[in-house]
């Protein structure tokens, strides 16, 4: 299957209501593990890479280039998307590759400064057909926006988007990044003003943190792009422990993982299904 444009899989699942949940890819199991987890499911998915991933890599050609070549010969529609960059020389490199989206991360700049480099981003990506992401509120360590007790103001948010012309926003509501544990506390009022206030599709970045029943309850509102990365390395890592502590003498790291890249598997056929209702 042709790899797919982000933009049209994220605006076709806001129109119905649903969620697109978007992985993260740390290393090749991950991508395969995340593909066939939405073959299984029958549902499009978003692979991501994120500026540390390609950082540890060396470079973001490698794991970029394997996730496109999988994306284009799954089954269902997949897109890959540049997540969480900073560095626009990455932004652009991620274009030529033939990325379908970049989400730019410019949160750490004062407002201003924010909106004159996503401006500029923005155009260049659109002049190649490249969607983009991008996140608005206070700044608040590595959680960025999504630091708790920090919020993104509709009204900023529609002047944000309306000034840069971005493609969808990552908003704070709540959730946190790296969390261990799922019980973080959505605003889910607050996640309907801002799809109300602002046209374009809305992004819950920190999911790990967040309840299989407050995901679903999050896409009703109005949340329709759901970032899960920390989640999906925890059953990752769990899998290998788990593989390691049973069998002490492996040496192949295929045994190990092998049944990691399964258990993922299972979790984002699942979660796919969470995220759209079924």
């Amino acid at each position: 299957m042709p790899l797919a444009p982000t933009d049209e899989m994220v605006r076709a699942a806001q129109r119905r209501r649903s969620g697109v949940g978007a992985f993260n890819v740390v290393q090749i199991e991950h991508a395969e593990a995340i593909v066939a987890g939405a073959e299984a499911a029958g549902l499009p998915v978003i692979l991501q890479i994120s500026e540390n991933t390609a950082r540890y890599h060396g470079a973001l050609e490698p794991i970029g280039l394997a996730s496109l070549a999988m994306a284009r010969a799954a089954g269902v529609p997949v897109a890959v998307h540049l997540d969480h960059a900073e560095s626009t020389d990455l932004v652009r490199e991620a274009v030529e590759l033939g990325f379908t989206s970049v989400m730019f991360d410019a949160a750490k700049l004062p407002y201003d400064e924010n909106l004159a480099t996503t401006r500029e981003i923005t155009s260049f990506c659109h002049g190649s057909g490249v969607r983009v992401e991008a996140e608005l509120g206070e700044v608040g360590g590595k959680d960025g926006a999504h630091a708790p007790g920090v919020r993104t103001d509709p009204g900023e948010a529609r002047e944000f988007v309306a000034a840069t012309g971005v493609d969808a926003l990552a908003v704070a509501v709540g959730s946190s990044h790296t969390m261990l544990t799922r019980d973080a506390v959505l605003d889910f009022a607050l996640i309907a003003q801002l799809s109300e206030a602002v046209p374009v599709p809305l992004v819950l970045h920190g999911s790990s943190g967040v309840s299989d029943a407050d995901l679903a309850q999050a896409v009703q509102a109005g949340m329709t792009k759901v970032n899960i990365s920390t989640h999906l390395n925890k059953i990752f890592t769990q899998a290998v422990r788990d593989h390691l502590d049973g069998h002490a003498g492996v040496a192949d790291p295929r045994k190990y993982l092998g049944p990691a890249r399964a258990a993922v598997t299972a979790e984002v056929a699942r979660l796919l299904r969470v995220l759209n209702g079924a």
